[in-house]
This record gives C-alpha cells, sequence and structure tokens, in this order.
C-alpha cells in the first residue's frame, strides 16, 4: 500500500467530474488502514463507489482512502463482505447460491461499505434490514471494533458511521435467507429494470439528489395537499421528486448540469459538467420548493468540501 499524490478524482466518481486529491491510498485489506499515519494529513476522506458524492472541481486537499476491500463469503446463513464489495456483484451472488432478503437493490450502485454508512434503501427496503454485523477500524485508536445491528444506530439515510467519520467500515455481515433462485431474480431484475426504465441511467449521476420528505415534517395544510402521493419509504413519505416537478424544475440546466426531464431528484452530466453548475441547480431548488411551500430539501448526495 503507498501514498500517491495529485490523484485525479473523476476517475473515481459515478459523475466523472471533480479535480484531483493531494493524497491518495487504495486500500485492499483492513490491515492496510494501520499503516497510514493520519495524523500527517490536515483531513481525509474515505472514498467507495463514487455513486453519490459531488467532488469539487478544486478537488480535495487532503487524504483521499480509496476502499477496495473485496471478499463475498458464505458461512451458514451469514454472508461475509469486504466494504469495498459492488451490490451489483453482492446481488448477483445471492441468485447464484439462492439468497432472498436483497431484492429491492436490483440496480443499486455503489458498495455495500457506503450503502451501510448511509442506510440505503429503496421499494420499502433498507440495508439496515440486513445488517447483523459491521466491522470499522478507528484512525484515532487504530484499533478494530464490531457492532451488531442495533448498535450501529441506522436512521433515515444515516447510521452509527456517517455521524462519525473517523470510524472506518471495513467488513459487514448480513443476514440473508434461502430462497427459490428464479423468484430472487425475477424480483431483482424487476427493480433493475424499473430502475432503467424511470432514471436517467444514460447520464453520469450521482443518484438521488435530494432526501424525500417525511410526513411528519409537513403542516396538515401540505399534509392534504400532497395525500396523493404519500408512499412508504419504509415510513411515510412524500417524494422530492413530485415537488421538483410540480415546480416545473424539469429540464432546468447550468452549464451541463441538467435537472433530469425523466426524474427530477436526478442531476445530470451532459457532458462537460462542473461541480461548481451542479451545486448552482442544488441551490435553485432548495429555494424554489422553500418559496412555494416553506420546506426545507435535504440533500441525499454527499457535497466534498
Amino acid at each position: 500500500m503507498s501514498i500517491q499524490q495529485n490523484v485525479p478524482l473523476k476517475n473515481y466518481s459515478n459523475y466523472k467530474i471533480g479535480g484531483f486529491a493531494s493524497f491518495f491510498a487504495e486500500i485492499s485489506n483492513p490491515k492496510d488502514l494501520k499503516e497510514i499515519d493520519f495524523s500527517k494529513f490536515k483531513r481525509f476522506f474515505i472514498l467507495g463507489g463514487g455513486t453519490n458524492i459531488l467532488i469539487p472541481d478544486e478537488g480535495f486537499d487532503g487524504l483521499v482512502v480509496y476502499n477496495n476491500i473485496k471478499t463475498i463469503e458464505l458461512k451458514g446463513d451469514e454472508l461475509h463482505l469486504g466494504a469495498g464489495e459492488l451490490i451489483e456483484d453482492i446481488l448477483n451472488f445471492c441468485i447464484e447460491n439462492s439468497l432472498s432478503g436483497l431484492e429491492w437493490a436490483g440496480g443499486l450502485p455503489g458498495t455495500v461499505g457506503g450503502a451501510v454508512r448511509g442506510n440505503a434503501g429503496a421499494f420499502k427496503g433498507e440495508i439496515k434490514d440486513n445488517v447483523y454485523e459491521v466491522e470499522s477500524f478507528n484512525i484515532q485508536t487504530k484499533k478494530f471494533s464490531k457492532r451488531k445491528n442495533e448498535e450501529c444506530e441506522f436512521g433515515y439515510r444515516s447510521s452509527f458511521f456517517k455521524i462519525n467519520p473517523n470510524e472506518i467500515i471495513t467488513s459487514v455481515v448480513l443476514k440473508l435467507t434461502k430462497g427459490d433462485r428464479e423468484e430472487i431474480q425475477k424480483y431483482t431484475q424487476e427493480k433493475i429494470d424499473y430502475r432503467n426504465e424511470r432514471h436517467p441511467m444514460d447520464y453520469p449521476n450521482i443518484g438521488s439528489t435530494f432526501k424525500n420528505i417525511p410526513l411528519t415534517n409537513l403542516s396538515e395544510k401540505l399534509v392534504r395537499e400532497f395525500q396523493l402521493f404519500v408512499k412508504n419509504d419504509p415510513f411515510p413519505v412524500v417524494p422530492t421528486t413530485k415537488l421538483l416537478a410540480l415546480a416545473n424544475l424539469k429540464g432546468k440546466r447550468i452549464g451541463d448540469a441538467q435537472i433530469s426531464d425523466k426524474h427530477p431528484n436526478f442531476i445530470v452530466n451532459l457532458g462537460d459538467v462542473k461541480a461548481s453548475d451542479v451545486q448552482l441547480l442544488i441551490k435553485l431548488a432548495k429555494k424554489t420548493i422553500k418559496d412555494k411551500w416553506g420546506i426545507d430539501l435535504e440533500e441525499e448526495i454527499q457535497i466534498l468540501k
């Protein structure tokens, strides 16, 4: 494991944009983390699949650690995974081994470490529903710790690991059940097809820009106004994409950044997008929704600063 300098981060971003990392280290084994003296760097960032992170045009003046720890091992009903395993590869393994429980994640981009950190979810499912245990490395104590599900403090698109950035996820154990292989493949493919049909997969993007809005955050008047749009995901929410569409934000463009016509909660890269243009569109969307309904949108993506 070596530390490189001036590495272009756009090569690690699903958006295909972003400046250079001053320092960059790729880890393929948890023990690699012990070799890094984090105190030498003024800041650091852990990079996974690059599917929900907006990397600034000026890059990152610090250390970027690319988590590429890969392991897939089945032990009984427990699936032991390296944090850098791609969700796509995990789902293929589940289909091959008739493991049920992750069908909802069909088409979900990124790594399992990133999914656990942000408690990824879709189609009424969340990764927390399958997590049994998570191992992480603390950069201050330089010790590994294992936490059971209830210790991970999962919330809506959040977890202990998101709140405590000094904890780097190294491995995840999921609990799954045996099922019918054809049924598992069918339901997984349904989710993939849905995403391909409804989401702008033909352009680089980093997924849903904003979190959906919990019904409990809205006034009674707004609950009545949006009652036809309410869905469980996994609790009652108003989909942000509906508000963005109602506010006529579909297709709004700044430079090569565009609020998608297909799914307005996605901001897509039409060619040579700048992170600053994406951020301007985010500000426009937030101001528009705030002015129209008094609702504060919260980013689901992470903006690296």
